[in-house]
């Protein structure tokens, strides 16, 4: 059994209060996200991800980010420079593919020397949503394309990035984002396609990722599987779709338990995730009240969930021998070349 609670965590500010610093201590998440408002300099940074680690007592702890380039960039200058979209990426794929996957490499491994250094050793990325005309632009540019082939392959070059770096990534958000006509940060999202369109277009790119250690899921209602629930608290859509057909057997985290999509107090949403078979609970704005709602319905990380957080702490490797200053500049020729 681990010595971990089944959740992960986020902080108020760029050091811990007093408050965060006994909760953490005893409700021990089982790993951390961060946010622009957790993000000084450097110091700073490498400072409150080693204190993260000291309170749950486990140097192996992951602390995550979002980290995709675009409008979803926690760090920016000057301590990283403002990279490009997913779309934009996507964009040079479809001039170049070579040139388009190489890129989507690259910068991954520009995220890993960029994160890594200060204690970051998770990236929510890549986003392997598939648009539609008029779905909206929650997603929008953050994806690589709207067509299933292209960020299949897009999304393999920037898993493979981050891995080559050290880093772990997480693919988002499963079994698919692209169809959602609302912002499930506001309000729950409704998906009426049939299931075989769905398989074709929407879960194909996570079928083909299946392997890939982590995943956070969807606030989507998929009416096919389940008019009721969406997939984050449906046990339908996690055992028939997620680890059924989609086949994967990976640490499957939630989104963020506190966006409006999900209906409930924090104790109801909190159980409906570990009901509906998720292994890890996601609370992202480090409000107190409700980080101790959660952690109370939150249980001790611990089967089959263990086993597979276990999977992908091994799964991280050392970084490759990359050349950090060589590859900054190929990825700056790659755009230039085609600009």
């Amino acid at each position: 059994m681990s010595e971990s609670k089944a959740w992960i965590a986020g902080t108020t500010g760029l050091k811990l209060t007093p408050d965060e610093i006994a909760f953490f201590r005893d409700e021990r998440p089982w790993g951390f996200i961060l946010f622009a408002r957790n993000i000084s300099e450097p110091a700073q940074i490498e400072d409150l991800c080693a204190h993260l680690r000291d309170l749950v007592d486990r140097d192996d702890a992951l602390v995550l980010i979002d980290q995709e380039g675009g409008r979803v960039q926690r760090l920016r200058p000057p301590l990283v420079p403002d990279y490009p979209s997913g779309s934009q990426l996507g964009a040079l794929f479809r001039e170049n593919e070579e040139l388009g996957l190489r890129s989507a490499w690259l910068l991954s491994r520009l995220h890993a020397f960029d994160l890594l250094k200060l204690g970051i050793n998770v990236d929510c990325l890549p986003v392997l949503d598939v648009p539609v005309e008029g779905a909206n632009d929650v997603i929008g540019t953050r994806a690589y394309g709207k067509h299933p082939e292209i960020v299949t392959a897009m999304g393999r070059a920037a898993a493979d990035g981050l891995l080559a770096g050290g880093m772990l990534p997480v693919i988002k958000h499963i079994p698919g984002h692209g169809r959602a006509f609302a912002d499930t940060h506001h309000e729950l999202p409704t998906v009426a396609t049939p299931l075989e369109e769905l398989a074709e277009h929407d879960f194909a790119p996570f079928r083909a990722l299946a392997d890939l250690p982590m995943a956070m899921s969807a606030h989507v209602i998929f009416s096919a599987v389940d008019p009721k629930n969406p997939a984050t608290t449906s046990g339908k859509v996690v055992e028939e779709i997620i680890r059924d057909y989609i086949g994967f057997d990976g640490l499957l985290m939630s989104d963020d338990v506190s966006m409006n999509a999900l209906s409930g107090d924090y104790f109801d949403r909190t159980k409906a995730i570990f009901a509906a078979g998720l292994d890890i609970v996601l609370h992202c704005h480090g409000i107190m009240d409700q980080m101790k709602a959660v952690a109370a319905c939150t249980p001790e990380l611990e089967g089959k969930a263990f086993e597979r957080a276990q999977r992908a702490i091994e799964y991280r490797k050392e970084p490759d021998t990359s050349n950090e200053e060589e590859l900054r500049e190929e990825f700056q020729r790659t755009f230039e070349a085609v600009a």
